[in-house]
């Protein structure tokens, strides 16, 4: 041992301020494009299965709709439900990536990082929003096929509501990830929370007619509250008899009075804002 005195060696870290929360949002916000566009598996299974739904399930069944003498296409009713589908897939797998990246230790080298934990989130909700609306734009594309029209207004009123509801249902895998461990338990709870909201939703059929007790569920779902704007937007394009107008598109009502689609876009963004506030709330109790 020499008699000499060891240098100190000071480490400063910086101090914690919005620039850097806002940095930190569009590193993560640019990771999620960057994960999302090397992984080409993933973009063609996110486009498979709605796909199929569209144009296999939708063509094989529209010969059976036929109501007051009229016939509907299938694939023009279900159109608005198969692009929330496409965003749903999408939105949940970028939410998956948080437990991916806690098995292998990534997630605590972001969470020990001098900026806010709810930067990080809210950068994952926001990459994983736009990735998924991204996605859902091929689905949109395929507006001819469902005979709908390839109005621009239509279009881009669709693609913005695409991303609100892609936005909370990021919020909400991301909420769900932050307890979760392993992929297994996530993909099983994933399961267990998607397909009852798709099928509740009134994404692949009507919402009039049914038994009160699934009317209830119905209104209960969130995703309900982002299928129906869309199909209201679809169907106003459309030159369709009252008829067919009650059957296919009756909207959403609470007790008699119709729900109008600005507050249903209302609640999809206060459940967006609302899970993003449970998701940065679960991160900052955990590790």
């Amino acid at each position: 041992m020499t008699g000499t005195n060891a240098e100190v060696v000071r480490v400063r870290v910086p101090e914690r301020s919005y620039r850097h929360d806002l940095r930190a949002v569009k590193i993560v916000f640019h990771r999620e494009l960057l994960r999302f566009g090397s992984d080409r598996m993933r973009i063609v299974s996110g486009l498979v299965q709605p796909a199929l739904w569209l144009l296999v399930m939708g063509t094989g069944l529209s010969s059976l709709m036929s109501v007051g003498g009229g016939d509907v296409d299938l694939k023009t009713f279900i159109f608005p439900g198969v692009c929330a589908m496409s965003v749903m897939f999408t939105a949940m797998f970028s939410a998956a990536s948080i437990v991916w990246d806690r098995e292998f230790g990534f997630l605590r080298e972001m969470l020990v990082a001098p900026v806010s934990r709810g930067a990080i989130v809210v950068g994952k909700c926001l990459g994983g929003a736009f990735v998924a609306t991204a996605q859902g734009l091929v689905i949109v594309a395929l507006a001819g096929l469902a005979g709908v029209p390839y109005d621009p207004v239509l279009l881009l009123t669709l693609v913005g509501m695409l991303f609100l509801g892609a936005f909370a249902l990021t919020a909400f895998g991301v909420a769900l990830a932050a307890r979760i461990t392993n992929m297994q338990s996530f993909f099983a709870v994933m399961q267990m929370a998607m397909m009852p909201m798709l099928f509740l939703s009134g994404a692949l059929y009507p919402l009039s007619g049914l038994p009160a007790w699934l009317g209830v569920l119905t209104k209960l779902n969130p995703l309900t509250y982002a299928v129906d704007p869309m199909r209201q937007a679809v169907f106003d394009r459309l030159d369709l008899s009252p008829e067919l107008e009650r059957t296919f598109n009756a909207g959403i009502t609470w007790n008699g009075w119709q729900v109008p689609v600005w507050l249903e876009l209302v609640m999809v963004v206060g459940m967006g804002l609302g899970l993003l506030g449970l998701a940065i709330l679960q991160f900052r109790r955990g590790e």
